[in-house]
């Protein structure tokens, strides 16, 4: 591990939003990234903070190891860089076969996505699938064995 990787480092943003990452000498870099290594799979772990330029400046092995203002700090970051609304429930489809629209509850609201095809739906494991709509957009399926009995019978249709 660098010598990098095991400074301590302050985190603030800017009057502009931009993130500013503070390493113990003293150092500034405007503009910092924050990284998910892992986003889906182990979403408060392995969180690589890094320059404007692309240089890891931090590791962050558990969100939760970090101090309360910090992990705000970094949970507020990565927010702001990732986009992927979990889809809860889906309502309904205008047409069993592709493409189709999907009438769907988000952990962001109600939305429509429109399907191209079956190929846009990728499994990731047993349980958890991501839907990519036509404009690009991601949706997370986290557990489809906890999702409503509808929503799964919905889904059988297309899997």
């Amino acid at each position: 591990m660098s010598a990098a990787l095991t400074m301590a480092f302050t985190l603030a943003f800017d009057s502009f939003g931009k993130l500013v990452v503070t390493l113990a000498d003293g150092t500034q870099h405007v503009g910092a990234v924050v990284v998910r290594a892992f986003p889906i799979a182990t979403p408060d772990q392995c969180i690589s903070i890094l320059s404007a330029e692309g240089k890891e400046l931090a590791w962050v092995e558990n969100l939760n190891d970090l101090p309360a203002h910090a992990r705000e700090m970094v949970s507020q970051a990565l927010q702001g860089r990732e986009f992927m609304p979990e889809i809860l429930r889906l309502e309904g489809v205008n047409s069993f076969s592709t493409p189709s629209v999907w009438r769907v509850q988000t952990s962001r609201g109600p939305t429509q996505l429109v399907l191209k095809g079956e190929e846009d739906i990728r499994r990731l494991s047993a349980s958890r699938l991501i839907v990519a709509d036509a404009h690009g957009v991601q949706f997370l399926i986290r557990d489809l064995p906890s999702l409503d009995r509808h929503t799964r019978k919905l889904l059988d249709r297309f899997l």
